[in-house]
């Protein structure tokens, strides 16, 4: 496996230029993730929603702690590029336990964290993100820590300040040690030129219908682009749309039809191995 390898955490860190945005097509599990790196991906980030479903929890810090380090590390151990993990607020109701968390996601095989601060005080994330990078420092490794700003995903605070607000907010985390900010939730192209002309690292946006399209993004000054949960609901949508096929018409043609073939996915992990 190479992900956990020094080499590994160098090459993600260099895919993050606004240049060539780095794109990410988050997976849940080990077949999604083998499937996103034989299409080209450099790199691969979890999602904690596909993640949380594919174990049927909620997502939203609901799944424990063992069961989502266990999807990282069967993700890292099937694909051969870096993983980046999203351990949502970092698992863990006290900085040390974030720390933890850290540790084990780099035993786990990932060069990467995304960790958030949802509707917690800044402070709290800052704090986190500060035992994150020591938890690396002492195992030796080059961690990425992509913080994630959700005032905008989650509309917290006054439309108006709301962008001083997130500045705020990313100044706080990247002197507490972040590497990158994620801003889920923006898709106006100015508001994310000042995102990214204000920020002294490389800014993550996600990315899905009515959004800029990577090259555009990337003429915006954005580094990092993900899909977020998106590929997960498009999957359960074709298993649902299956399903009513089947028990509705009675038929299975329509959705089935633009199935991967079995061979081709089942080939992928014979090569893995």
């Amino acid at each position: 496996m190479t992900s956990n390898a020094p080499h590994g955490s160098a090459l993600f860190r260099s895919l993050h230029t606004a240049a060539r945005p780095l794109a990410l097509a988050n997976a849940w599990d080990a077949a999604s993730a083998r499937i996103v790196e034989a299409a080209g991906a450099p790199a691969i980030a979890t999602t904690s929603a596909g993640v949380a479903w594919s174990l049927g929890a909620p997502d939203g810090d609901r799944v424990s702690r063992d069961l989502a380090l266990d999807a990282v590390a069967r993700i890292a151990a099937a694909v051969a590029v870096p993983v980046s993990a999203d351990i949502e607020g970092g698992h863990g109701r006290s900085p040390e336990e974030v720390g933890d968390t850290v540790t084990r996601v780099l035993e786990a095989g990932a060069v990467g964290v995304n960790i958030e601060d949802g509707t917690r005080p800044p402070g709290t994330l800052a704090a986190r993100i500060e035992a994150a990078r020591a938890a690396a420092g002492r195992a030796g490794a080059d961690l990425f820590v992509n913080a994630r700003v959700d005032t905008y995903l989650l509309g917290l605070g006054d439309p108006v300040t709301r962008l001083r607000e997130t500045l705020a907010r990313a100044r706080s985390y990247v002197d507490a040690g972040a590497d990158g900010i994620f801003v889920p939730g923006v898709t106006d192209p100015d508001l994310i030129r000042s995102l990214a002309e204000a920020l002294t690292v490389p800014l993550n946006v996600m990315a899905g219908p009515g959004a800029p399209s990577v090259p555009e993004l990337a003429a915006l000054g954005v580094a990092r682009v993900s899909l977020g949960s998106g590929i997960a609901q498009s999957a359960y949508a074709a298993a649902r749309d299956a399903a009513r096929e089947l028990y509705g018409e009675g038929v299975y043609a329509p959705s089935l039809r633009r199935a991967l073939d079995y061979t081709e996915i089942n080939d992928l992990f014979d090569r893995a191995g």
